[in-house]
Formats: C-alpha cells, sequence, structure tokens
C-alpha cells in the first residue's frame, strides 16, 4: 500500500494546500523540526507553500555544502532531509547511502537513510537499515516508531504494534506514536480501535492538523460525515472550512474505495519526526 496522509503545517489552511506526503507520517522523519516528519500521517500529497520555499532554501544551501565535502556527515543529513522535503526522494536515497558507506557506524546517518528508504517505497530496507540505527541499550522511540510505520506498510501490523508499545513506554502519550498506531488499526480495517488510539492522539496534539484529519477520516468511514465534518471545519474561516470539508469527503471515499481492494489507500510515505 502506498503512504499519503495529512502532513503538518500551519493549521488554517485548506487540507489541499497543507498536506504533504505521509500515512504512517509521524513515525519516519528524524530529530529536527526541518525535514519531513514521521506521523503515519495523513490523507493528501501537495505541500504548503511555505514548507516548500523553506525546503528549497535548505536544498541549495546543504547541496554546495555536500558537494564541497562529500565525506561531511552532517552536511549529507541535511542535505538528504532537504531533498526528501522537495520530494527528491530516489535523489535522497542515493546520497544518504553513499554518505552511510562513508561513515560507517554513524547512527544518525543511518536513521535518516532508513527514512530515505522509507519515503521511497523500500519498506523492508527501511526496518532493516533503521533496526542498524537503533541502540537497545540508548532507545529512541522516534526510531522505533518508523519501524512500526514500515512494518505496518509490509502488512505486519502486530509485529508494528509492538515497536509502537515500546516507544509509547519511553514517550507516554506521545501524538505522533498514537497517531501511528491509530493508522495501523486503519490499515487493518479496524475502524473502531482506530478511533479510540486516534482521540487519544487528538487530546494531546488537538492544533495538529494531521492528527485531525486522520481522526475526522476515520470518523467519517463509519458513516458519521456531520461529526468529522465538524471536526474539519472548527475554528476556520468559510472559505478553507469548505476546502477541508471537500478533500476530507475525497479521502473518505478513496479510502473507502481502497479498504474494498478497488484502489489503493491513500496512505502517506514518512512516518515519526525529523
Amino acid at each position: 500500500m502506498p503512504k499519503s496522509f495529512f502532513r503538518q503545517s500551519c493549521f488554517g489552511k485548506p487540507i489541499s494546500a497543507m498536506a504533504a506526503a505521509t500515512i504512517l507520517a509521524l513515525g519516519l522523519g528524524g530529530c529536527q523540526t526541518t525535514a519531513p516528519s514521521d506521523i503515519t500521517g495523513s490523507l493528501g500529497d501537495s505541500a504548503d507553500k511555505s514548507q516548500i520555499a523553506t525546503s528549497r532554501n535548505d536544498l541549495d544551501r546543504y547541496r554546495e555544502r555536500f558537494r564541497a565535502n562529500p565525506g561531511d556527515a552532517d552536511a549529507a543529513l541535511q542535505y538528504g532531509k532537504a531533498l526528501r522535503a522537495t520530494g527528491q526522494r530516489a535523489q535522497a536515497v542515493a546520497v544518504l547511502e553513499q554518505a552511510s558507506i562513508a561513515n560507517p557506524g554513524n547512527k544518525a546517518l543511518l536513521a535518516g537513510y532508513g527514512r530515505a528508504l522509507a519515503d521511497n517505497g523500500s519498506f523492508q530496507q527501511a526496518f532493516d537499515v533503521l533496526t542498524q540505527a537503533h541502540s537497545p541499550d540508548d532507545p529512541d522511540w522516534r526510531i522505533l516508531s518508523a519501524q512500526g510505520a514500515a512494518l505496518d506498510q509490509l502488512g505486519r501490523y502486530e509485529e508494528a504494534r509492538q515497536y509502537y508499545a515500546s516507544a509509547l513506554r519511553i514517550a507516554p502519550d506521545e501524538p505522533t506514536v498514537l497517531s501511528n498506531l491509530g493508522l495501523s488499526y486503519v490499515l487493518a480495517k479496524d475502524l473502531p480501535k482506530a478511533e479510540e488510539i486516534l482521540r487519544r492522539a487528538y487530546g494531546h496534539a488537538d492544533s495538529d492538523p494531521r492528527v485531525r484529519a486522520n481522526l475526522a477520516v476515520v470518523v467519517g468511514l463509519q458513516g458519521r460525515m456531520a461529526e468529522a465534518e465538524t471536526l474539519m471545519k472548527a475554528g476556520l474561516p468559510a472559505a478553507q472550512a469548505d476546502a477541508n470539508v471537500a478533500e476530507l469527503k475525497r479521502l473518505v471515499s478513496r479510502t473507502a474505495r481502497a479498504q474494498r481492494g478497488v484502489e489503493k489507500l491513500p496512505v502517506a510515505s514518512r512516518a515519526t519526526q525529523d
């Protein structure tokens, strides 16, 4: 299944302008705020213009640093993040693979490489690389959540939830992990459980448009469209609220068709915070 749920952005813009590529989207990012996030995400695929402009500026800056010194691990990592943020996924994989070979044992690079692989749809390889990036004696909930997101995309839902549980033991009630866990239940077609978990996530991150959108989609899939629309419209000007509702209806329809096997689930490709 591909991945593409709503991405984080400035709440108050139409979903069509704020979504950026991630169902298992809250889990496969890194540890910085400037790169794609790892949340099992949101159902959408257009990016916020201000975020794109920032990412392009980062791309130009880090490209020059990387070209000047391809062995610079930090430059490679930042360049890879900028490539991911601007949709150049295959190039990000190539850059981070090269940097990981040049810097064996660098766990930050391995984590970035694993996330880039997941972005590019290589979920098994992403899981394997993320495993190398993780230290059991110094566990990182972000990497554990990213591993869970990759496993979900491989259809290994029960195993994925073990990773989310481990992440939540380190970061209790972390909304990005809860969102990934909720979307794991969406993938497994257990909508009541998905709603329960996503409501927990929403309770801790009610301003995160990805979490709100995911919850609204799950509510809508259960036939409660009026409630779902209320979630999507809350606090927004009329024009933006209408745009969000239109996108919500499209995503609910697509997800319902995916669950019937008519098309693939519109789930994003990044899941943990960078």
